[in-house]
């Protein structure tokens, strides 16, 4: 027999394009339009549609750059279309390759009952089957003219991101407005042919089952009259129904489709307008549900749920009953999809605190899962917080995205630093948004890791990213594939139900220890400075807020602002966002951002000075206020006492130009340039500048990624850099050293202060560059083959060297508070209030081998906030010579918490207090369900064994173990005041401390 494939393939493609798809509608007629655009931001729904409105005809513009528009359709169903199956086709100008990223709208009835979303994969309204000639159908259509951001021209720089930028012309055409006959048989033989056209594809050429499908679609396609689609789409039908019957072999892959619209809570688009998406996208699964028995839809982010709950109560009334009916799935149990590189230990915690409290509260819901599928890699502390929150399985996708290696497993034991064990599955899939397409099936059985051992796999199916989530063609596609030869075995199943099947027959699978590190979106770290300090200062304000209120609380009776501190949380944890914190969304986003953290800071600043000043009284004097885990001149940790006096620091010029800055503890020397050639640690007698290198030196590197501007930092950046060594004025200021010099359109001001064995470093920034990276550079004497960066609940190592495509591919990596390397018996630290990106490297010389640590400071992208970080900034670094890893937290703690001098004669002794520095006290506050009870958290720290007493300086009755959520994990004990703890290396507790 001839080869004639490519001929029967082509002849598909063809007669679907231009013949049988067209076919699904053969009778349209054109509904009346009226329109009303709404003068500002998006309007009640009731407003919308009292609003008088205007005639508006297929063809022409509407919509405002993020605009809103109410659609009102009218129209007759034709008395001849009577028993038929009729449809509202309602297009707004969509294009079709980018859902999710363009004009929606959301359908409602007069009453304002909702309906469905409109999306370009899901522009149909059904309105009746059988429909009865002579109705009158009137719908209402709240339409968002939303920017195509990341149009077909990807990356380039636009003012479309903020609608102060935008302007106000038109940015769509209305294209059909009409009431059309369904032809589901039609419809039904698309998706056979588009099933077995694409399943063909993928199966290998020289086997029997590829030419069975390829015959029997030549048969379908001769039976079909082109110009009587409708009248022979059964016949077609027919001659599939044999290949479509023929059962998938034994061992076929088996996939659990799990119903999903991964929905960004801000990107390229405003909070906002996430409010609606998920609006829509609930509309439509809950519509979808309804028709489809089979299908299972699971969404995360519990602050998603909550804004329909608060904005459309009317959808909340649909996905709650869907809800009771176990077919729409709370997922995930965060507040968020947050990042989990940047958020603090405490910001990490409540992230599940909250999230899995409002599935409880509102559903009787406790997720044993975590749904993660677009963060950007995952840091090494996540797996204990994961299980301290009550769960045990995390699913996430977006390490298919790495640039360098491939993963080696698709389902396998996550390992953190303290050793905790989460299950994990990774889909084979490589999507979050799966349309079951045969090569998205096929793939995820080729590329599954763990034939042989295991066969299930997940697969997140639906449009993502600005929502949409699944369609009724999904569904169908699905449905064909659940017993199909040649195919992967697909089921609707919800998360729960997939990983009781994976864990089942995966009994042991293979370990991955440490951070799951994405080789990707690296300048996330940085990009967006002033959100990222917003939401630094937002946690360590947090920490500040709850320690004093509840010291205030049980101390002085004064009342603890719970509903103000959980609002808070609530509203730093949505900022933790995968596309906000990282910088990666429009201007609008971060502008809106700047502002919150200007109000949380406000609100949190008034609630610990008024409960500082209750506890301080009105006596004479000042105290000083230490909300560090450590005790600090003097004054206790979570105390309150008159601090002593810090050494003095003496200042002098250098004999070969710039200053000397000498204590007991270090001798700093400044050069005439500004840069630091000198930190000689006095009591070790040792050196902590590289021979011959200067620390505290500017460098500015070209910057401009192959792609995703905001988010990824190349590795070839590094191959051209600028040293910033020309200074405009290095003086002395008191005992500071202050440093002057511009660049470009730039110009910095530094600050360098020694105090204690710390030399300070502020470094104020004018910064008025484009596609430009400025780093700090901290070149260190000492010889490291790994250091140690802050995570949430500890630290973890990398390697300073680049032996493996591993280690090379961690160029830029992310640290909380500080940054460690060190010998055996000395180290050095940098720690910083407010940065997250670094790099470490290392040199050899005829000196030896040196390292050199680098903060990353400020980038300029320009897409998709073209204007990104123009402007001031300032940032705090401390260079701490001689420190060992108990140092580097220390005051990794202490320039992120400073002290708090408030008048007042009375010390305040603390609520608790622990003898070991090892023991970090991360939470001192009421218990959420207002009990009064004291909640303590707190964490081995240094990466060894510690045995501690914590004291409290209040009557105990007594103490329970607790989960995050602060529900009991072990018996009550009943002990005084002084409790012993022993921990393993890491390892987080939380106590609940019931009040006598």
């Amino acid at each position: 027999m001839h080869d004639d494939r490519n001929l029967v393939e082509a002849r598909l493609k063809r007669v679907l394009n231009e013949r049988i798809r067209p076919a699904i509608y053969p009778e349209s007629v054109p509904l009346e339009v009226a329109v009303w655009h709404a003068p500002g931001e998006p309007v009640p729904v009731a407003e919308g549609l009292a609003a008088e409105s205007e005639p508006i005809a297929v063809g022409q513009a509407w919509g405002a750059p993020w605009g809103t528009s109410w659609f009102t359709v009218t129209g007759t169903v034709p008395a001849e279309w009577s028993g038929r199956i009729v449809e509202a086709i309602l297009d707004l100008g969509f294009d079709a390759d980018k859902p999710g990223f363009q004009c929606e709208g959301l359908v409602y009835r007069p009453d304002g009952t909702p309906v469905k979303g409109l999306n370009p994969r899901n522009q149909w309204v059904r309105i009746g089957d059988p429909a009865e000639g002579g109705e009158e159908v009137r719908l209402h259509v709240e339409a968002a003219s939303n920017p195509i951001i990341l149009g077909h021209n990807e990356f380039r720089p636009t003012a479309m991101g903020d609608k102060e930028t935008a302007g106000a012309d038109p940015l769509y055409v209305l294209t059909r407005m009409d009431l059309a006959v369904f032809d589901k048989t039609v419809w039904e033989l698309v998706m056979d042919l588009e099933v077995l056209g694409e399943l063909m594809l993928e199966l290998p050429v020289d086997g029997t089952r590829r030419w069975e499908l390829l015959r029997a679609v030549e048969r379908a396609l001769d039976a079909i009259d082109l110009q009587d689609v409708g009248g022979t789409a059964a016949a077609a039908r027919a001659e599939l129904a044999g290949v479509l019957a023929s059962p998938a072999v034994p061992s076929a892959h088996r996939i659990s489709a799990v119903g999903h619209a991964h929905i960004d809570s801000a990107w390229l688009w405003p909070l906002r307008e996430t409010v609606r998406k998920v609006a829509r996208t609930t509309s439509n699964m809950t519509a979808l549900l309804e028709d489809e028995p089979d299908f299972v839809f699971a969404m995360s982010q519990a602050q998603q749920w909550a804004w329909v709950k608060e904005h459309r109560p009317e959808v909340w009334a649909k996905v709650t009953k869907a809800v009771a009916a176990g077919r729409f799935v709370p997922a995930g149990g965060m507040w968020v999809e947050s990042d989990t590189n940047m958020p603090g230990s405490e910001a990490m915690a409540r992230q599940f605190v909250h999230g899995k409290r409002f599935f409880i509260d509102e559903f009787g819901v406790d997720n044993e899962e975590v749904w993660l599928p677009d963060t950007f890699g995952f840091a090494a502390g996540l797996p204990q917080i994961i299980k301290a929150a009550g769960s045990k399985r995390l699913l996430t996708q977006k390490i298919s995205w790495s640039q360098t290696n491939t993963f080696p497993h698709h389902t396998f034991l996550w390992e953190g630093i303290d050793g905790t064990r989460i299950f994990t599955h990774f889909p084979p899939v490589d999507t979050y948004n799966c349309s079951m397409q045969g090569r998205e099936l096929a793939h995820a059985a080729r590329n599954f890791k763990d034939k042989g051992v295991a066969r299930h796999s997940l697969a997140p199916t639906g449009w993502g990213d600005g929502g949409g989530g699944t369609t009724r063609e999904m569904v169908a596609k699905a449905a064909r594939a659940r017993d199909l030869e040649g195919s992967p075995m697909v089921t609707w199943e919800t998360p729960a139900e997939f990983f009781a099947k994976a864990e089942a027959e995966y009994p042991q699978p293979p370990v991955w220890v440490g951070e799951l590190y994405l080789e990707l979106h690296r300048a996330t770290l940085t990009s967006q400075a002033k959100t990222k300090q917003g939401n630094r200062r937002s946690e360590s304000l947090l920490r500040d807020a709850e320690l004093w209120a509840a010291t205030a609380a049980v101390r002085a009776g004064v009342p603890y602002p719970y509903e103000r501190l959980d609002r808070i949380w609530k509203t730093v944890l949505l900022h933790q966002f995968h596309d906000i914190l990282p910088g990666s969304s429009i201007a609008w986003v971060h502008r809106e951002a700047r502002r919150t953290y200007e109000l949380v800071a406000g609100e949190l600043n008034e609630i610990i000075d008024g409960a500082q000043r209750a506890l301080a009284g009105d006596g004479p004097g000042e105290l000083t206020f230490n909300g560090a885990p450590h005790a600090r001149h003097g004054v206790p940790a979570g105390g309150a006492a008159p601090a002593a006096q810090a050494a003095p620091t003496v200042a002098r010029a250098r004999e070969d130009g710039g200053f000397v800055l000498e204590n007991d503890l270090l001798r700093v020397e400044i050069d005439g340039r500004g840069l630091v050639v000198s930190a000689f640690d006095l009591r070790a007698g040792r050196e902590t500048v590289a021979p011959g290198r200067a620390a505290n030196l500017l460098q500015l590197h070209q910057d401009f990624p192959n792609k995703w501007d905001a988010w990824d930092v190349d590795e070839f950046y590094r191959h051209t850099v600028t040293d910033l060594t020309e200074t405009e004025d290095v003086r002395l200021d008191g005992n500071s050293v202050v440093v002057r010099r511009s660049f470009g359109a730039s110009a910095v001001t530094q600050r360098l202060t020694l105090t204690g064995g710390r030399l300070e470093i502020g470094t104020e920034v004018d910064w008025h560059e484009t596609e430009k990276f400025l780093k700090l550079a901290f070149p260190l004497d000492v010889r490291a083959d790994r250091y140690a960066s802050e995570s949430q609940y500890g630290h973890s190592f990398r390697a300073t060297h680049t032996n493996t495509s591993w280690e090379a591919a961690k160029f830029e990596a992310c640290n909380h508070r500080f940054v460690h390397v060190e010998e055996p018996g000395w180290g050095v630290a940098v720690v910083n209030d407010s940065t997250y990106g670094h790099d470490v490297t290392r040199e050899v010389d005829e000196h030896g081998t040196t390292t050199t640590l680098r903060v990353s400071l400020l980038r300029a992208p320009r897409f998709p906030d073209p204007e990104t970080d123009q402007g001031v900034h300032r940032f705090r670094h401390a260079l701490v010579p001689g420190a060992a890893i108990g140092d580097a937290v220390r005051e990794g703690y202490f320039i992120n918490l400073p002290e708090r001098r408030v008048p007042g004669a009375a010390p305040v002794e603390p609520l608790v207090t622990v003898d070991d520095d090892a023991v970090v006290v991360t939470a001192v506050k009421l218990a959420d369900d207002e009990s009064g009870d004291v909640i303590v958290r707190f964490h081995e720290s240094r990466g060894g064994r510690a045995k501690a007493i914590l004291r409290t300086g209040f009557p105990v009755a007594e103490v329970v173990p607790a989960d995050l959520l602060e529900r009991p994990t072990g018996e009550p004990q009943r002990q005084g005041g002084e409790i012993p703890v022993t921990l393993r290396p890491f390892e987080l507790v939380t106590l609940r401390l019931k009040r006598a």
